[in-house]
C-alpha cells in the first residue's frame, strides 16, 4: 500500500511537471512572437523570400482550405512587392503525395513566374521548413505566411535560428479552426524542446540552392 502510495506521488508530480511545461512554453512562445507578427502590410519590411508553409492537399490533387489560404495570401504580399521571391515548403516524402508541387502549380495558375517560386520538397514539419530555408536556400530575412494559431510558433522558430523574420497571418476561420488551433498547442511545447534543448537537426539538408538564383532548379 505504502509503495503504491509512492508511485500515486510520482505520477502526480510527473503530470504537474509536463502541464507546468506545456503552459510556460506556450506562454513564452506567445510572448516572444508578438512583437513579430504584422498586421499592416504597408508595415512590413521587404525580405528576401515569403515562406508559405505546406499543408494538405487532398487525393485528387485539390488543395485544402488552409493551404489556399496561406497561398493566396503568399500571392497578396509577392503582388504587393515585398518579397520577389517565394519559397513553397511541405512534405513530398512519397512520390504519390507533393505539397509542394500543388502549391507551385497554383501559383503558376496566378501568374508568378517560374523563377521566382522555390520548392522544398523536405519541408516536413515547421521546423524543418525554416531550418532549411536558411541552410538550404540561404535566406536571411523572410517573411512566413501561415494562420494566426500556427504564425507564433513558425515566427519563434526562425527567429530563434537567427533569421530576421516577419510573419503575416493567413487569416480565414474555417469550422475545425479549434480543433487545429489546439493541435498547435502541443506543437509549441515540441518546437521549445526542438530549439532550446535538443538544438535538432532537420531529416535532410544537402547542397545549398541560394534564394537569389533561379526557382526552376528546384523542380524535380
Amino acid at each position: 500500500m505504502i509503495m503504491f502510495k509512492k508511485i500515486l506521488r510520482i505520477i502526480y508530480i510527473m503530470m504537474v511537471l509536463i502541464a507546468g511545461f506545456f503552459i510556460i512554453s506556450n506562454l513564452w512562445i506567445g510572448h516572444f512572437a508578438k512583437d513579430l507578427v504584422v498586421t499592416n502590410v504597408e508595415e512590413l519590411p521587404q525580405a528576401d523570400a515569403i515562406i508559405i508553409l505546406g499543408a494538405y492537399v487532398r487525393p485528387d490533387g485539390a488543395l485544402s482550405y488552409i493551404l489556399q489560404d496561406r497561398l493566396d495570401t503568399g500571392l497578396f504580399l509577392y503582388e504587393q512587392q515585398k518579397a520577389t521571391k517565394i519559397l513553397v515548403t511541405g512534405d513530398h516524402g512519397q512520390t504519390e503525395y507533393n505539397e509542394v508541387q500543388a502549391m507551385k502549380n497554383y501559383l503558376l495558375d496566378h501568374g508568378v513566374p517560374e523563377q521566382d517560386i522555390f520548392m522544398d520538397h523536405a519541408g516536413f514539419d515547421t521546423y524543418d521548413s525554416i531550418y532549411r530555408a536558411r541552410d538550404i536556400f540561404l535566406i536571411e530575412n523572410a517573411i512566413i505566411v501561415t494562420q494566426n494559431f500556427h504564425l507564433p510558433r513558425a515566427v519563434y522558430i526562425a527567429d530563434r535560428l537567427g533569421l530576421k523574420v516577419s510573419g503575416y497571418q493567413a487569416n480565414l476561420v474555417y469550422p475545425w479552426y479549434y480543433q487545429v488551433a489546439l493541435r498547435d498547442l502541443f506543437a509549441r511545447s515540441k518546437a521549445f524542446l526542438d530549439v532550446e534543448i535538443f538544438k535538432a537537426k532537420p531529416k535532410y539538408l544537402g547542397d545549398t540552392i541560394p534564394i537569389t538564383g533561379d526557382g526552376r532548379s528546384t523542380q524535380d
